[in-house]
């Protein structure tokens, strides 16, 4: 049987917490940002947690991923 290998485009998308959760990154941070609000980039630049039932989803192709 070969390894489970984490999905290699997941490894710069999300994160995983020391406690096991996933965090994820928010879009329209990139680029472009001239025209947006302080207030709107400062939302922006937290990372939320995600929700249980995408974490699971998510569980396969994050297999090996710490």
């Amino acid at each position: 049987m070969p390894k489970m290998k984490t999905h290699s485009s997941l490894k710069g998308r999300f994160k995983i917490t020391g406690t096991g959760k996933v965090k994820r990154y928010k879009a329209n941070r990139n680029h472009l940002l001239s025209h947006k609000s302080k207030r709107a980039k400062r939302v922006l630049a937290n990372s939320p947690v995600m929700y249980s039932g995408d974490v699971s989803r998510l569980k396969q192709g994050l297999a090996n991923l710490k």
